[in-house]
């Protein structure tokens, strides 16, 4: 009787490993998509992985169910170590059942995120589903909020990362949505609440699944994606990369990683990188990059609100989060999509520990009836409630332009920053110079002339540094030694907010 039971166990779990069986991985592998298996074993260790409810089956009796079961039931559930540091994870087969969910597989599903919470370590989910199963009815939309409910409560206490590596629609999508970054894979991945079909017949509509829901969408149009990847194996590996930069959990600090990079390194290049008109752009990614650890910067959200640049890098080996105005897209003007993207990645930071080091170029908020119309008032509030909120170190460059009530919201000492830095060609002014002067010299006959007084005044740092807004003015070469110096007297860093259940961030 052993001997049969054990034989038994060993046939269902070979039959696990099969999947839908081999005619279905074939089936996966012409898409150009990888098994929910091999995902595992490229983006885990080697031999770290240790699976959870292998041999868990559905138990529907409905719609012929009761003759069709596969050990494991469509989703592949465990634990394993990425360069050493404990993760928790799920990856979705589509070769068993188009990779639909079941009460048993949300189940399992559960079950490692709350073993996430427990230990404090990254929740990974690799998506791959047509959704709901139909067959088992609401016991399966009951499944989704079982996961719903444990993404919510697992915000802000581990990092919750999201691949989409095939379909993923209707009620499904809203656990990457709660999830901090979601990312997809060109081609082959897509997200929408209702396909193609159901828009047809409600809108007479005609769209494709990648135009409605692909990466390019999610990337460029809705910002619902962090980035993309161009196949299942670069990104697999870009989220090994990403987690180097990332604590385990709310308790911890982020890895600090050895670098020859000396944290005193002059960087002259900066010196000349600002253009003399300042009229012109320039590129701030460049100065993210003369800034930071051998010029190793993770870009998130790069397609999405691109006035905007946010990411993690490393000043001295310790990561930090990076917001920076992007002069070369409309000037680097603050508008309702960028306010988003910085707000949602500034709350990450101050969530997991993480330093945040803001670059600041803005002439403004984009004037216009569409962001007036759009919400601009709400949206622009976003990204000021997020920065004025967050007690992690907080540093502040302002390479140029710092106009209006943009100055006050990209980190300014009135909102608790902790050191602000000017360079010399910084432009601190309630508004700039034509502007201002079409104001307070309307009817003056020599405007012009009032632009040079205006400009001479208010476009430099100096009187800005006198009120001791900013901390110091500082030549651009030595920002990089200047910053890594403030992080290591702020890494004991203790600042909280009044006692509350939660704010009301203005969504």
């Amino acid at each position: 009787a052993v001997v049969s039971t054990q034989s038994t166990g060993e046939k269902k779990k070979s039959q696990a490993l099969l999947g839908g069986g081999q005619h279905r991985i074939d089936a996966q592998h012409k898409k150009g998509k990888l098994t929910a298996r091999e995902r595992i074993e490229v983006l885990l260790d080697e031999g770290s992985f240790v699976e959870w409810d292998q041999l868990m089956e559905h138990d529907c009796t409905d719609w012929g169910m009761d003759k069709t079961h596969f050990p494991g039931d469509g989703v592949v559930t465990g634990t394993g170590t990425i360069n050493g540091r404990q993760v928790f994870l799920f990856s979705q087969d589509f070769t068993v059942f188009g990779g639909s969910l079941s009460a048993a597989y949300a189940k399992k599903i559960v079950k490692i995120m709350d073993h996430a919470e427990m230990v404090g370590a990254p929740l990974l989910g690799l998506n791959d589903s047509g959704g709901a199963r139909i067959q088992e009815g609401v016991a399966s939309l009951g499944g989704y909020g079982d996961i719903f409910l444990r993404n919510v409560l697992l915000s802000g206490v581990v990092p919750q990362i999201s691949l989409i590596m095939g379909p993923c629609a209707g009620g499904a999508v809203y656990s990457p949505a709660i999830t901090d970054f979601t990312f997809m894979v060109k081609g082959t991945s897509h997200m929408f609440i209702t396909g193609p079909d159901v828009v047809k017949q409600v809108t007479n509509e005609e769209v494709t699944q990648e135009e409605l829901g692909g990466s390019g969408a999610h990337c460029g149009t809705s910002g619902c994606a962090a980035g993309a990847a161009e196949n299942d194996v670069f990104l697999l590996l870009q989220t090994r990369r990403l987690l180097d930069f990332l604590p385990s959990s709310n308790k911890e600090k982020a890895p600090i990683v050895a670098t020859n990079d000396p944290a005193d390194r002059e960087a002259h290049a900066l010196d000349n990188i600002i253009p003399n008109s300042p009229i012109d752009p320039y590129d701030m990614k460049h100065v993210v990059r003369f800034l930071v650890d051998d010029g190793d910067f993770f870009e998130i959200m790069p397609d999405y609100a691109k006035n905007i640049i946010v990411g993690f890098a490393r000043l001295n080996g310790e990561t930090v989060g990076i917001v920076g105005n992007q002069p070369l897209v409309a000037a680097g003007c603050l508008d309702i999509n960028a306010s988003i993207k910085g707000g949602r990645f500034v709350r990450f930071c101050d969530s997991f520990n993480i330093p945040l080091v803001i670059l600041e170029d803005v002439p403004g908020f984009l004037p216009g009836t569409q962001q007036e119309h759009g919400g601009i008032i709400k949206h622009g509030a976003k990204l000021l409630y997020a920065l004025a909120e967050a007690t992690v170190p907080k540093l502040t460059v302002i390479t140029r332009k710092a106009y209006g009530g943009a100055y006050v919201v990209m980190n300014s000492k009135h909102i608790r920053a902790d050191v602000n830095y000017a360079w010399p060609s910084a432009e601190i002014a309630v508004m700039g110079s034509k502007g201002a002067v079409s104001i307070i010299c309307r009817g003056d006959p020599d405007l012009e002339k009032r632009e040079e007084e205006y400009v001479e005044i208010f476009a430099n740092p100096f009187p800005t540094a006198k009120k001791g807004f900013v901390d110091d003015v500082i030549m651009p070469r030595d920002t990089r030694k200047r910053l890594c110096a403030d992080l290591k007297w702020l890494r004991n860093k203790a600042q909280k907010n009044p006692w509350k259940k939660h704010g009301n961030i203005p969504l």
